[in-house]
């Protein structure tokens, strides 16, 4: 290797690029991956440069090499005009939102979204006098009637949180755009690689690099990419926060990005056998799960996704909470956890009834919500037949 290949989409394929995206072994004397800097202060050549501000990196909080090398690589993966980086899912979230959004301006915001969503609109924005409407998240063009003169953002989420209802996001994107409202979308569940959000319309994408950017579940950091039109914006708006990810936490996202295309098709395979698994089980009232084809969603996510990953929902028929909790609270092999996208397979009883305002969801039982890690599959099916077994067991 002479130099480092291009990653253009136009002549590579995705885990080529997922492998060359945002490195270059030769800035770094030869080594392959982008090293940990660390550090605050950056140093001048001369009190010129200083007053100029002439130097590729100015300060700790405006980006190192190591914070560079992921930006590019995610920009290019999302096709984004540019990515910035924060120390969680959520915090990504609140930069996108505060970049688009001031004091007066109506938010669009679907009812199936990620609740620390829901509360950070309804406490901090609406403290900065943002008002916040949750809507259906099938209204699909239909969003159209919800804009207001002052609508100002549209939030989208697919599939949503928990109850993974798809949303038509061209449709959406389509109609906000014509009454000049910046679309939003957290695409975590699918990332870059399975749903490309600019293409499909979306101004500001979010992500959690917490789920399967990491795949180890040991960091957290978030990545909000920009198409041309908002990226100015977005990019001054973190800077003016300041809000940056660690060095290590970035290093690991890095690494992780190597290998998640590889992860994520295991993933989703998985998931797809499981997701069968319990659509044959007496206990099992549905799977929420769009890839599923006679899931209510599939023909949006078939048309617009190229792949699912490893969370899904199920809903079990009528059963008392001591029954539900004897099942979970027996699995050997699956964690209750809230987070996902590691190697580990998890499970999380929900209940969306207690917070949902624009619609009302019934989902006919108990819901849990599975992610399904890379464990062998019969040994995830004998300790779920186990769970099955205490659930019918207890009154």
């Amino acid at each position: 290797m002479s130099q480092t290949p291009s990653t253009s989409k136009d002549r590579f394929g995705e885990r080529t690029r997922l492998v060359h995206a945002g490195r270059d072994p030769f800035e770094q004397h030869g080594f392959v991956n982008t090293p940990i800097y660390r550090g605050s202060t950056v140093l001048y050549q001369n009190t010129d440069d200083f007053l100029h501000r002439r130097a590729r990196y100015t300060y700790g909080t405006r980006g190192t090499p190591t914070i560079s090398s992921l930006e590019r690589a995610w920009s290019d993966l999302a096709g984004a005009a540019g990515t910035v980086l924060t120390p969680s899912g959520l915090a990504a979230v609140t930069v996108a939102l505060m970049t688009c959004l001031k004091a007066g301006d109506h938010l669009l915001v679907p009812d199936s979204v990620y609740r620390p969503t829901r509360h950070f609109c309804d406490g901090v924005m609406r403290r900065f006098g943002v008002e916040t409407t949750y809507y259906d998240p099938l209204v699909g063009a239909g969003i159209a009637d919800l804009m207001r003169p002052n609508t100002t953002a549209v939030f989208t989420e697919a599939p949503g949180s928990q109850t993974f209802e798809m949303q038509d996001i061209p449709a959406i994107a389509e109609a906000a755009h014509a009454a000049g409202a910046c679309v939003l979308m957290d695409n975590t569940w699918a990332t870059p690689l399975f749903f490309p959000p600019h293409a499909r319309g979306v101004d500001i994408c979010i992500e959690a690099g917490t789920k399967y950017l990491s795949g180890g579940s040991d960091l957290l950091l978030g990545l909000t990419s920009a198409n041309e039109t908002w990226w100015k914006r977005l990019r001054d708006t973190f800077d003016s926060f300041a809000m940056c990810a660690g060095p290590e936490d970035v290093f690991l996202g890095l690494r992780g990005l190597r290998t998640m295309a590889l992860r994520l098709r295991e993933h989703e395979r998985q998931a797809l056998d499981m997701a069968r698994w319990f659509k044959a089980r007496p206990e099992v009232h549905a799977v929420l799960h769009p890839a599923l084809p006679d899931d209510p969603g599939h023909a949006i996510w078939r048309r617009d996704f190229s792949g699912s990953s490893g969370l899904f929902a199920v809903t079990l028929k009528p059963a008392s909470h001591a029954a539900v909790a004897a099942m979970v609270d027996g699995l050997e092999l699956f964690g209750i956890g809230a987070s996902w996208g590691g190697f580990e397979s998890l499970v999380l009883p929900f209940d969306a009834t207690t917070y949902r305002t624009a619609t009302r969801y019934e989902p006919g039982g108990p819901a849990l919500r599975f992610h399904i890690g890379l464990e062998d599959l019969d040994d995830l099916k004998v300790d779920l037949d186990a769970g099955f077994l205490r659930l019918s067991a207890t009154a």
